[in-house]
């Protein structure tokens, strides 16, 4: 697979009239915003956007400018020239309803910074060395000339903060402070966002906090530390899927700790495994590859049949296996 250049991509954005601008499913603030960044810039030149998402705006990212936009796919099929899928590693991941609605589209762009994304557009842009998709759009709407709107400077400053842990983890570059530095230049205030963006949550999130601290265990010399959630908790403390959003870098932040995981049980049965390494050398994303997930070396996910408590066990055995591999080298 080949990656298209920023002019090429941007003379696709320049040539075409129509778009559905789409994200994966349960999105993150890295999905939303680069929906609402790349979106608002196509508004801004003219052109008919069309934002949707399987599973609809979450309500931690609704102060987010323009976001009223994003909606759920209503089962309808759209009249647009381009589908566009931002920070999906995977086509299916976009979910069934967005498919139906953008499955009229005579081309599809891929833009994406997961390393396990096979390159399913029509164009692709996959850039594994961006922290965030939100920076390839960055640089993708900065050279080459792209309306940057105060929608779009908010939205793509909310997509990489999230996406670094506020700009903690190691994928965080040069560039990265660099494209904040102009954001901040460009009139962003940090102080209103960051609030808005870490400093609001419900108070469901705290009591979902008590009931994951209650189930962690940590294994193998106190490198690996983990916490499931059974849905019948969601259930009892209305959980939206956005309550757990980074909650797992509580447990990656524990003292000697090299990988943490998160084993989430949904409505559907299947069993959702969150896995984030401090090590380089313990690859996550190999190790979901194996369970048919993907992601990133750091920070992957799977999403799998079986019991909780069964994939729970088959997913902590091969990360053990990892991690005492690593120990032994």
């Amino acid at each position: 697979m080949s990656n298209a250049t920023f002019s090429e991509i941007a003379e696709l954005l320049r040539q075409h009239d129509s778009f559905v601008v789409m994200s994966h499913v349960r999105p993150d603030g890295d999905a939303i915003g680069s929906q609402l960044a790349l979106g608002h810039a196509l508004e801004e030149m003219g052109k008919t956007v069309h934002y949707i998402n399987e599973d609809g705006l979450p309500d931690n990212l609704a102060f987010l400018p323009h976001s009223e936009r994003i909606v759920k796919p209503a089962g309808e099929v759209l009249d647009v020239d381009v589908a566009i899928a931002l920070d999906c590693a995977t086509k299916p991941r976009l979910g069934a309803n967005a498919l139906v609605a953008a499955e009229k589209a005579k081309l599809w762009l891929n833009i994406d910074h997961h390393k396990s994304n096979p390159g399913y557009g029509d164009v692709n842009l996959i850039d594994s060395s961006s922290p965030a998709t939100g920076q390839i759009l960055y640089h993708l709407i900065t050279s080459e000339g792209l309306p940057m709107s105060a929608v779009t400077r908010d939205a793509i400053y909310v997509a990489v903060s999230t996406d670094t842990g506020s700009f903690q983890y190691s994928g965080t570059t040069v560039a990265t402070y660099e494209m904040a530095a102009d954001l901040v230049r460009q009139g962003l205030d940090v102080g209103d966002i960051n609030a808005k963006t870490y400093d609001s949550h419900p108070y469901r999130r705290v009591e979902l906090l008590r009931r994951l601290l209650n189930s962690l265990e940590m294994s193998e010399g106190g490198r690996l530390a983990d916490w499931k959630l059974a849905y019948a908790v969601q259930e009892e403390l209305s959980l939206k899927p956005e309550d757990s959003e980074g909650l797992i870098d509580m447990i990656r932040a524990i003292e000697g700790v090299e990988v943490a995981a998160f084993f989430e049980e949904l409505q559907t049965g299947e069993i959702r495994v969150s896995m984030r390494s401090k090590n380089p050398a313990i690859d996550v994303c190999e190790v979901a590859k194996q369970f048919g997930g993907g992601g990133h070396t750091m920070a992957a996910g799977i999403r799998t049949e079986g019991s909780l408590d069964g994939v729970r066990g088959e997913v902590l055995k091969v990360l053990t296996a990892q991690i005492a591999a690593v120990a032994s080298v």
